[in-house]
């Protein structure tokens, strides 16, 4: 069976403007090939001339290149990363060069490092440099037109480039040029050489800022393109040839970037996952299949028992995992947070703290103010007995997960996992040593040489977590770390993950929207509103009395906030709430009503209970074995019951039924806020 493909026809007024702009671009190259004289191309190519004029070129684009990364990388870095004023004064004049004409570039450049320009008789008299008519010149001409292209381009990659990459390795203890090196440039290559490949052609190609600021001197600043202006003079067939020739090496250029310069980068299949190449690895990928305990029942190897957190850091020069001030490994935290979020934060060693809210309340600002990254909010931080505010961010030995993890794509699951230690100087050996040690424990040691995007979304969270458990911490920060992984997976890390928290001798933080993760690893939760502690409390207490219903919704419970009154709540939305247990009147409050405190009935309810009301099913949902349903009424705000299927099916419950719902005053619990 065929397939046919609808085609879009263009408009004419459209497509033959366009026909004639390529014919146009077009018809001077034909003119080349179709006017070179190609019995004797060889002949005019290897004539001493010619070749004095390619190794010229060569030498001056070369140098050129070089000087352009040299100066550059550092400028695109500048204009891509740091804020300050004047950003589009300099990026005008990183742009000047391409849309200046050459010859007047020339001038500029003769005016400013010639004999008797702004700098010239000073790099003579000091350092004998002369640099118009010779090569020197050519070199710095060359670089004037030249460098534009490689800080467009890289400036390009690296706004593209998302900075939780940089922003996790110096958390991970990566000083700034360490990053950049290991990190920033492997990350932005592609735009690195597509940069340096058209600076080279355009250096290669560079003729009118050339002959005015170094001049035309045979074997010093002749290059290629003057000797084709010589040519044509004398020899028009000779200098066809060697135009044919620069225009071979711009063609090659071009399609050797394959549109990387215009921001179309060439398509790429994407490597398919290899499989495990031996008996060894097929077991642990069917280990980790199986719904387990993740941590092993003894030392597999010789490696520490996965339940002991404290013997898998090694002993630093302090005395402490990690080394340093501090010696005995337990690292209490106090930070006073102001600007965005203001809240004070004390905690224990071995202290694991959920943060929760709703979005934009300031968890994130929270987590990246205790690093050290953020304008938005300031933390006077102290672990231990050390103050850490004022240190930079990879001096702090505070580590984070970010929501999607931020591994490096450059380096495999183990060498990611081993970044933080290799920063932090561990050698080589034990620094792998350690990280496949944390990758076994997470049950992802058999993917440990596949690159990040040879892993599944719930693998390279593992990774992640490997990463930021093996980099020594004082201070662990997990923002969303198991949101990515499914159902089953999420179980297992979760118990492996609260397994390490109970020996880690500092404090960890785990932004989370998870009610199961807050109650399950959290020692506390901390409720945010507005970048400001709601509340800040045992998970049992936090379940029991919710101050928000945000944080109450969360919990799977239905939240009513109103004012106390002689019997009950005046309900904020209208209506009224019956209650055992009056609180103050005029006092705000939360009511709390449990779900499965809600009773449905087609018909108006005899008996005892105080608040009834009548609505209509808006929703039916099913979680686990049994059903959530949506009422909604005039009398009082939307209310959640959950009953059991064969309830519905009695009840005859579908989207829109006619139903009345019932809570017992003994079921509200009335929360003063």
């Amino acid at each position: 069976m065929s397939r046919h493909r609808t085609r879009t026809r263009p408009p004419v007024t459209l497509a033959l403007p366009a026909l004639l702009a390529v014919a146009f671009l077009l018809l001077p190259l034909v003119g080349i090939l179709t006017r070179t004289e190609w019995s004797e191309l060889g002949a005019h190519l290897t004539s001493p001339g010619v070749v004095e004029a390619l190794r010229l070129s060569l030498f001056v684009s070369l140098w050129a290149l070089g000087l352009s990364l040299f100066l550059g990388v550092p400028l695109a870095w500048l204009l891509a990363r740091v804020p300050f004023k004047g950003k589009a004064f300099v990026r005008s004049l990183v742009l000047l060069p391409m849309v200046l004409p050459p010859t007047v570039g020339g001038v500029a450049l003769l005016l400013g490092f010639g004999r008797r320009g702004l700098l010239g008789p000073w790099l003579e008299g000091t350092f004998g440099i002369t640099l118009p008519f010779h090569t020197s010149g050519a070199v710095v001409a060359a670089t004037f037109v030249a460098m534009p292209f490689l800080v467009i381009s890289l400036e390009g990659a690296l706004g593209g480039l998302k900075q939780s990459y940089e922003e996790t390795a110096a958390s991970l203890g990566a000083p700034p040029v360490r990053v950049f090196f290991t990190v920033t440039l492997p990350m932005v290559a592609p735009g690195l050489i597509a940069g340096a490949a058209l600076t080279w052609a355009r250096a290669l190609g560079e003729f009118g800022a050339t002959i005015t600021f170094a001049g035309n001197l045979p074997g010093t600043t002749q290059t290629l393109p003057l000797q084709v202006y010589l040519l044509l003079q004398d020899q028009p067939e000779a200098a066809t040839s060697v135009s044919l020739l620069l225009l071979v090496i711009a063609m090659a250029v071009l399609i050797a970037l394959r549109g990387r310069w215009t921001g179309t980068p060439a398509a790429r299949t994407p490597a398919e996952a290899p499989q495990p190449p031996d008996e060894a690895a097929a077991a642990a990928l069917e280990a980790e299949r199986t719904p387990t305990a993740p941590a092993p029942a003894g030392p597999p190897s010789g490696k520490p028992a996965a339940g002991d957190l404290a013997a898998a850091l090694p002993v630093g020069p302090g005395g402490g995992p990690g080394g340093g001030p501090g010696g005995d490994g337990r690292w209490p935290l106090h930070a006073v947070v102001t600007g965005f979020n203001e809240l004070t934060l004390d905690a224990e060693p071995g202290t694991t703290i959920a943060v929760v809210g709703e979005n934009g309340t300031g968890k994130t600002t929270l987590l990246r103010a205790l690093l050290g990254l953020t304008p938005r909010a300031h933390a006077e931080l102290r672990l231990g007995d050390t103050d850490v505010t004022a240190l930079a961010p990879h001096r702090r030995q505070v580590a984070w997960v970010p929501q999607d993890g931020a591994l490096f794509p450059h380096l495999s699951a183990l060498a990611n996992t081993a970044y933080g230690l290799r920063a932090r100087r561990v050698p080589r050996a034990e620094a792998r040593r350690e990280a496949q040690q944390w990758l076994d424990r997470l049950g992802v040691g058999h993917l440990a040489h596949r690159k990040p995007a040879q892993l599944s979304g719930g693998q390279a969270q593992r990774v992640a977590l490997a990463r930021a458990l093996a980099a020594r911490p004082r201070l662990l920060l997990l923002d969303e770390p198991l949101a990515a992984l499914d159902q089953t997976t999420r179980a297992r890390v979760r118990h492996t993950l609260r397994t390490h928290l109970a020996g880690f001798g500092g404090v960890c933080l785990i932004v989370t929207h998870d009610p199961v993760e807050a109650v399950s690893l959290a020692d506390r939760v901390l409720v945010l509103a507005d970048g400001r502690t709601l509340q800040d409390a045992p998970p049992s207490e936090v379940t029991r009395h919710p101050r928000s219903p945000w944080v109450a919704r969360m919990l799977g419970r239905n939240a009513w906030p109103g004012t106390a009154s002689a019997d009950g709540l005046v309900l904020a939305a209208g209506g009224r709430l019956v209650v055992a247990e009056a609180l103050p009147e005029g006092s705000p409050a939360l009511a709390i009503i449990g779900p499965e405190a809600v009773s449905v009935h087609r018909d108006r309810p005899a008996g005892s209970p105080r608040n009834v009301w009548r609505g209509s099913v808006r929703e039916i949902t099913a979680v686990g074995s049994r059903l959530r349903v949506l009422v909604g009424s005039a009398e009082a705000p939307d209310l959640v019951a959950e009953i059991t299927p064969e309830a519905a099916a009695e009840l005859g419950l579908v989207d829109g039924s006619e139903v009345w719902t019932s809570v017992k005053a003994t079921e509200v619990t009335l929360v003063q806020l």
